[in-house]
């Protein structure tokens, strides 16, 4: 999801006047008991020292006599305490000297104060903010309502509709995410895009089948990356029967540095699947004319990379009991074999179930390839 908590934060140093002001003009504005510890606070905040700043913005407000004085510390200490990460402060100095709505709300929303960056960002027209301080206090719902107005006016708006898509995730309504995250991957199908997609529904509850291939599309969309997947793409293949395919990655995660060779893990996935595989190859020609047991054949022989041998097994599948799961990994193997509209067709025939929305993915995936 794009954050708007980082975008809110660049707006809210930008505004702040000491953010950008050079020392001879901060000098020639105020008295030199004031103006000099406050040339030391912006120095030691923009080097990362908070407390040096710290230290010194309260030196030139012992020194402050005047309103202006004073509002170019409580201006400076803002500076200090948002670069320190100390939203709350910087938000309650702003306040003390009636800053505008405009400045107060996106730190009202880091500081987590959400129903204060709700009311400021209303006021100020800042209906992001408002948006996604309804969702981080769980009103998915009311979020989701706000974002459907703002895709409504900006149809092509990435950020609006990665932030819709986040809150019809999270309030359970998978009809409206897929259908946004649709329009999202026709806007932008990078692998960044498919990776934010995919890892917001890695974390949510699927079938073992459904997850398995959801690894297999972080594969195909270069999303692949970390140790940890890898791995575990490996023991949900070996448990679900493609243990050619977690032999495959294990080999060329480890090929490429993504997991260690000489992790104990590493080698133990790469004996278990390599000897499943071999078995399970064997069986495989026995096993792919006979409806109930075609989709174990069908999954050998993907992970022999044997395509066309797979698609023959798996639409065997499809007239036995494991019909769904056969139709969503010919689709795979349609696609990875070079046929994009056979592999749309295919995962278009998913019934509505637990592979329905993977398949739905899937199909958005081979959209992009045609």
């Amino acid at each position: 999801m794009i954050r708007v908590s980082r975008v809110s934060l660049a707006l809210a140093l930008a505004s702040l006047p000491l953010a950008g002001m050079s020392v001879p003009v901060m000098a020639q504005a105020l008295s030199p008991a004031v103006g000099r510890p406050l040339q030391q606070a912006s120095s030691a905040a923009r080097a990362g020292n908070i407390a040096g700043a710290t230290n010194s913005v309260n030196q030139a407000r012992a020194a402050a006599k005047s309103p202006a004085e004073r509002r170019k510390v409580a201006e400076m200490a803002a500076f200090v305490y948002t670069r320190g990460g100390n939203y709350a402060r910087a938000a309650a100095e702003l306040e003390s000297i009636g800053a505008p709505a405009s400045q107060l709300a996106p730190l009202y929303y880091q500081a987590r104060m959400y129903d204060k960056a709700i009311s400021t960002a209303k006021r100020s027209g800042q209906t992001t903010i408002v948006a996604q301080s309804l969702l981080m206090q769980g009103k998915a719902g009311e979020a989701a309502k706000i974002y459907q107005e703002l895709v409504a006016r900006n149809p092509s708006n990435l950020g609006y509709l990665t932030n819709l898509a986040g809150a019809q995730y999270k309030m359970g309504d998978r009809k409206g995410y897929l259908a946004t995250t649709t329009k999202l991957v026709r806007l932008d199908p990078s692998p960044a895009r498919w990776k934010a997609l995919l890892v917001d529904m890695k974390s949510g509850t699927m079938s073992r089948e459904a997850k398995l291939a959801l690894y297999h599309l972080m594969l195909q969309t270069g999303n692949l990356t970390s140790a940890n997947d890898v791995q575990d793409f490996a023991k949900v293949a070996i448990v679900s029967g493609q243990p050619g395919v977690a032999n495959t990655v294990v080999r060329r995660a480890t090929s490429s540095g993504v997991v260690s060779g000489g992790d104990d893990m590493t080698t133990k996935l790469v004996e278990a699947s390599a000897k499943r595989q071999q078995a399970a190859l064997a069986q495989a020609p026995a096993q792919g004319g006979n409806p109930a047991a075609a989709f174990a054949a069908g999954n050998a022989f993907l992970g022999a990379n044997m395509y066309p041998q797979a698609i023959q097994a798996y639409t065997v599948g499809q007239k036995g009991p494991k019909a769904a799961d056969s139709a969503l990994f010919k689709g795979i193997a349609e696609l990875r074999s070079g046929n994009a509209a056979a592999a749309r067709a295919t995962f278009g025939s998913i019934p509505e179930g637990p592979l329905s929305d993977i398949g739905a993915l899937w199909a958005l995936y081979a959209a992009t390839e045609a």
